[in-house]
Formats: C-alpha cells, structure tokens, sequence
C-alpha cells in the first residue's frame, strides 16, 4: 500500500476485552469488536495471538468486552495494553471491575457498556484470530460517549517526544512508534521489531 495512513481514516473504538481461566482474571485492549447480525445477537472480534487473553478466551470459549468511554486515561492503556498478564495482575484494584454473569470480570469505570460472549467460531487470520460469539449478558454503565481510536488519538495518547538530537555533524536516523511514542535509533528498522513498550510491530513505526 503507497499510503498505509488511509486504513487510520476506517472508524474504530477501543475496549477492554476480560476472560478467565483456571481461576486467573486478564484482559488486553482490542479495537476490534463489532455486531454483525441482530437475530441471533452476535459480535466478531480480533485478537492477537500473541496476546495472553487470547490463549484464555480459545480455552474457555468465553470473553467479555468492556466499552470504553471518554474519560479513559492514558494510564488505563498502559495498565491493560502494554503490560502482559503473564507477568502482572491486570485486574489488581486499580480499575473498579464487577463480575458479570460470566463469572468474568468487566469494568465499571471508564466504560459506558459491556457485553459477555460466547464464541460460536473461530478463524485463523495468521497473526491474529476472528473470534465469532453469541452476546449472552450485557448492560449499560454510563451515559458518557464511547471511545474511539480518533478520540484516542487526538485528546487521550501523550504527543510523542521529539527524537534524539544527533551530534553536530554527525547524522542520526530514528523511528517512533505511533503507538506509544518510543524511538528506536538505527538506519533501518528490522522487520521483525516489536516495541519493547506497547508490543506493536514495525508496522506501527514511523521514520523521524
């Protein structure tokens, strides 16, 4: 694609997707998540397979998805984003949650509505998974409106740092994730690089 700037302009929310298994709360964000058909009421979402969620939700067959609203800060995506559950508690008091009728835990702060899933099918698509899932349980929290990845981006994620300043004379190049903000230095960014802080791969980094 000459210009992968114009899939930014496709519309898209962000919400904290939960799932427990073998007694183990977590949850990752995901902006992924739509209704597809009314009757039966079902939902698609994607999500990385990389993602410790992920293992969870393909275990138990069930997840619940938190709609975020405008209030969110930017610290309660760093909280459920950049972090792996295999390493921290995602749900460890910083959040207010409540369980649903799911047994799985959904926020009650920051997020207007949630819904609990029941996968119906699951499709590979290489690096992720398109989870199709019955809407079970859900209910309204707040009257604030919903947020979106635009939202996010212009009044919610920090404006990133400038890069570092090379040396007179001496030429520097460097690469920011869009994501985060994180600037790796070299003249080239490997194809395989994953941002230390958010996990996003090259695709999500921009020459500076």
């Amino acid at each position: 694609m000459t210009n992968k700037k114009a899939m930014y302009n496709l519309g898209y929310g962000l919400y904290v997707l939960s799932a427990r298994c073998d007694g183990k709360d977590n949850a990752c964000i995901i902006n992924t998540a739509i209704q597809v058909t009314t009757t039966p009421n079902r939902v698609i979402i994607a999500v990385n397979k990389a993602n410790y969620t992920h293992r969870m939700i393909v275990e138990t067959g069930e997840f619940t998805v938190s709609m975020l609203d405008e209030t969110a800060p930017f610290a309660l995506f760093q909280h459920f984003g950049f972090r792996s559950g295999r390493d921290v508690e995602k749900f460890d008091g910083t959040y207010s949650a409540s369980r649903g009728k799911n047994s799985i835990l959904h926020l009650t702060q920051h997020a207007n509505a949630y819904i609990t899933c029941k996968v119906v099918t699951a499709t590979d698509l290489g690096t992720h998974t398109l989870f199709l899932a019955d809407v079970t349980d859900g209910d309204v929290l707040g009257k604030e409106p919903s947020m979106t990845y635009a939202y996010y981006q212009q009044n919610v994620k920090p404006r990133p740092a400038a890069a570092p300043a090379a040396p007179t004379g001496e030429k520097k190049t460097a690469w920011r994730c869009t994501v985060c903000g994180y600037i790796y230095e070299g003249e080239t960014l490997p194809e395989d690089y994953v941002c230390p802080i958010c996990k996003h791969g090259a695709a999500d980094f921009e020459k500076v």
